[in-house]
């Protein structure tokens, strides 16, 4: 069976040129805005500490938005698949990101934290057992070169 090839095709669009480009590190924003046709855009900027607005999403939020998200359409696919009804799902994932003076740094890890609410009557050792299958699944998690853990927990809706 021949494999599947997807493409993602995003435009990335630098808005912080102050008027003078990057004759100053200091002197310009990391402003971006990530757009897709027909989607709403994404503003986007570096991490605070270096020199990037807050109010705006960085790389290394939408990274660990990205693997998180992926596990969450994952696990609620294999759930449909298993007849888990999963009626609320919340993650509170974290990545962690260490600079380094030869490479500039890099993610050691991310966290999934993922709480679930199950429907009365499901089976909650099933439930949490999908969430292997969903990391193993996962085409961000297997992309990336540190370790994704998953520290789920599940209740039952009362």
């Amino acid at each position: 069976m021949p494999q599947k090839q997807h493409s993602y095709p995003i435009r990335m669009t630098w808005t912080g040129n102050t008027g003078t480009g990057t004759k100053d590190y200091r002197g310009y924003q990391r402003a971006h805005e990530y757009s897709v046709p027909g989607k709403p855009v994404i503003p986007g900027s570096a991490d605070p500490a270096f020199r990037g607005d807050a109010a705006r999403y960085n790389p290394e939020e939408l990274l660990v938005m990205a693997v998180s998200s992926c596990h969450m359409l994952w696990y609620l696919h294999l759930c449909a698949q298993a007849n888990v009804v999963v009626v609320a799902y919340v993650d509170e994932a974290v990545g962690t990101m260490v600079e380094t003076a030869d490479t500039g740094g890099h993610f050691t890890e991310i966290v999934l934290r993922p709480s679930v609410t199950l429907e009365a009557g499901s089976d909650s050792a099933l439930a949490e057992s999908l969430h292997e299958r969903a990391h193993h699944l996962c085409f961000v998690a297997n992309s990336v070169n540190f370790p994704v853990r998953c520290e789920p927990s599940t209740c039952l809706q009362s």
